[in-house]
């Protein structure tokens, strides 16, 4: 079995960011290994708009620790998980979470939630997923959170 020391999780803001963080701490408990969520709040809507990026930042990274406040207490108390990080950067999703986080964090496995697109959208937009699997040179590791609950050994899985 692959020994993780790092570990990258990818948050979308959406409904799989709980499973992939639950499932990323699950793995770092179980190789010791430190933790970093990182979420990426997509420019493209706001480029010609002249918006606080650094204000757009800190109210997302406010956002993402209130909203997994519960399993980032109980990761930062963990003795098992030497650290825990919270990153997040404003351009486009796909490239600038290789870019900006990925390449310089150079994690061993990348976690990441599947969203679902439909065949048409999946078309013009790809998916963050396929572009992680494609791009970075460390296992990925795609959550689907219905899953999680097919493993109630999973101490993450219930706080």
């Amino acid at each position: 079995m692959a020994r993780y020391n790092t570990i990258f999780a990818a948050l979308d803001g959406g409904n799989t960011q709980e499973a992939v963080a639950r499932r990323a701490f699950s793995i770092a408990h179980d190789n010791n290994a430190k933790v970093v969520l990182g979420h990426v709040i997509d420019s493209v809507p706001y480029e010609a708009n002249g918006i606080d990026f650094a204000a757009l930042i800190d109210d997302g990274h406010a956002r993402i620790e209130e909203s997994l406040a519960k399993y980032l207490n109980r990761a930062r108390k963990d003795e098992c998980i030497p650290s825990v990080e919270v990153q997040v950067r404003a351009g486009r999703v796909a490239e600038t979470l290789v870019e900006a986080i990925v390449e310089p964090l150079n994690p061993d496995l990348v976690i990441c939630g599947v969203r679902g697109l439909s065949n048409i959208k999946y078309a013009f937009v790809g998916s963050v997923s396929t572009h992680l699997i494609r791009n970075v040179k460390c296992d990925v590791l795609v959550v689907r959170p219905e899953t999680l609950d097919e493993h109630p050994q999973d101490e993450w899985i219930d706080l």
